[in-house]
């Protein structure tokens, strides 16, 4: 008989049913003999950490002989045969906590994501490449099973804790075969149908060793050749997008769809008249410039504004996803609460340029707008007083273009273009890293305002420097403005390449110093 207790880590978020998946452990464990154990280890909400259940299993229990076995009550590292994970980062997390060793452990993942706030919140992209995620905890465990179990739930109406139990009885590291598995689930007494059919489909998954699909190609390269629309001025612009070279070519396709439901046709077109401008200026018909800035282009002309808010948040898209989230049934009611923040900013952005003009203006009237959107409002958008406002709003996008932030961006836009053509003449690749600089420039309210700031005071130094700026130099300081949305980081790394103007006053006073005669 084995003397050692089996050792199996679960790493599971809320919601997911971790601790189903460890009690149907710990009955299918009892049910057939042996001693079981489970305890946890909570998380912290809002996805900064999953609950870690511990379950040991120890043979001999209906052997009136045996004593009792004292059963540790956490995972250690290096001391453990299974590991669940219900997500790809909760894997690299049990690899990098070490309890996923490549001589023992079997580690059953689900290869999704949800992202952590760490990754959501970062100004640049913060998310962690799946592949390497991948790569890392294959390489790290002796047994690798893991493919996307959040789609097979969702597609067979149960949670991921039934996918895993249906592949860790696939991946044969427990004494016990499916029949023992199935009455476990039965005995359970609650949702078993769709539990069943979870658990086949994930034991059938882990049975075919389906990795994770490849990831899918960069955005229009394979889409451009299918994309026929049938719109005259739709096709229209999709053939003046295929004709730009290289890469750039599949990309604005992708703009131009991403226009159109932004705004309209007339505003792809403006999209294009933006990119063909680049790609008719000497040197900057550069192929991976203009890939690149088709790419930022796109991203800057749909920013968010108010009406863009209310226009995904009244989507039939959106309220079919939350009710799939929620798996609200059709004779369920629910209700939906949208927390509205906009700053008097937002909403003299969304007037008409004079109007939000002087709605910024300091007089009463903007006093009373700033206390009015100081605290907020909730909207029930699931009424039709709060589904109209929105939708009222959203409405509004057919005047976009007289509105303030329109305006606004618009200057930006350009100045932006311009600055890239004149640096394309002189330095291709310092033109390429301004162009990626619009990377700061997203989201809404105040990470907008901080971004569109840091972005400034880089633009600022481009200007400055544009003769003697290395494009590497350029990198450095995005990349420091992306790191920290306060700017900090930013301003130490300018200081540091003496790049700002009170240094740049400095040195050149200096020189008038050095040039008088003594």
């Amino acid at each position: 008989m084995n003397a050692e207790p089996i050792k199996i880590a679960i790493l599971a978020m809320g919601g997911e049913g971790g601790g189903v998946l460890a009690d149907w452990i710990v009955g299918l464990g009892e049910a057939n003999g042996y001693f079981a154990q489970t305890t946890s280890v909570p998380g912290v909400a809002q996805r900064t950490g999953a609950t870690i259940y511990y379950v040991e299993l120890f043979p001999g229990a209906n052997d009136g002989a045996h004593r009792a076995p004292v059963l540790a009550l956490m995972p250690m590292p290096g001391d453990v045969d299974i590991v669940l994970a219900s997500e790809l980062m909760e894997a690299g997390r049990a690899v990098q906590r070490g309890i996923v060793t490549a001589d023992r452990t079997t580690l059953i993942a689900s290869s999704h994501r949800v992202y952590s706030i760490a990754e959501k919140s970062a100004m640049g992209d913060g998310r962690v490449d799946s592949s390497v995620l991948v790569g890392e905890t294959g390489r790290a465990a002796k047994q690798f099973v893991h493919f996307d179990m959040a789609e097979v739930a969702e597609r067979t109406g149960s949670v991921i804790s039934a996918v895993l139990f249906g592949a860790l009885c696939a991946a044969e590291v427990l004494p016990f075969d499916r029949g023992q598995f199935e009455a476990t689930i039965e005995q359970g007494g609650i949702g078993v149908k769709r539990s069943l059919k979870a658990f086949d489909a994930g034991y059938t998954h882990a049975n075919q060793r389906v990795a994770e699909a490849a990831p899918k190609k960069a955005a229009g390269e394979s889409a451009a050749v299918h994309v026929s629309p049938r719109h005259p001025a739709v096709a229209s612009l999709v053939e003046r997008a295929r004709r730009l070279p290289g890469d750039a070519s599949g990309i604005a396709i992708e703009g131009v769809r991403r226009m159109i439901d932004y705004q309209d046709v007339a505003y792809a077109g403006l999209y294009l008249d933006r990119l063909e401008a680049l790609a008719s200026t000497p040197r900057a018909n550069n192929a991976e410039l203009l890939a690149e800035t088709a790419r930022h282009l796109a991203l800057w002309m749909s920013y968010e504004d108010t009406i863009r808010v209310a226009d995904l948040k009244t989507r039939d898209s959106r309220f079919e996803r939350v009710q799939g989230e929620v798996r609200a049934k059709a004779d369920q009611l629910l209700e939906i609460n949208e927390f509205m923040h906009p700053r008097v900013e937002e909403i003299a952005e969304t007037l008409p340029v004079s109007l939000g003009r002087w709605l910024l203006r300091p007089h009463a009237v903007h006093r009373f707008a700033a206390r009015l959107s100081r605290n907020g409002r909730v909207i029930r958008t699931s009424s039709i007083g709060g589904f109209l406002l929105l939708y009222s709003l959203a409405r509004w996008r057919r005047w976009r273009r007289v509105t303030l932030r329109y305006a606004l961006e618009t200057e930006r836009i350009e100045t932006w273009l311009s600055r890239i053509r004149k640096l394309a003449a002189t330095d291709i690749s310092l033109a390429l890293e301004t162009a990626q600089c619009q990377r700061l420039v997203k989201g809404y309210g105040d990470t907008h305002a901080r971004g569109l700031k840091n972005y400034e005071t880089l633009m600022s130094v481009v200007d400055r420097h544009a003769a003697s700026l290395k494009p590497v130099t350029l990198r450095e300081l995005r990349d420091a403005a992306l790191a920290d949305e306060h700017g900090n980081a930013l301003r130490a790394c300018i200081e540091r390449h003496a790049l700002s103007d009170q240094e740049q006053a400095r040195a050149q006073a200096q020189g008038q110093g050095q040039g008088q005669p003594s």
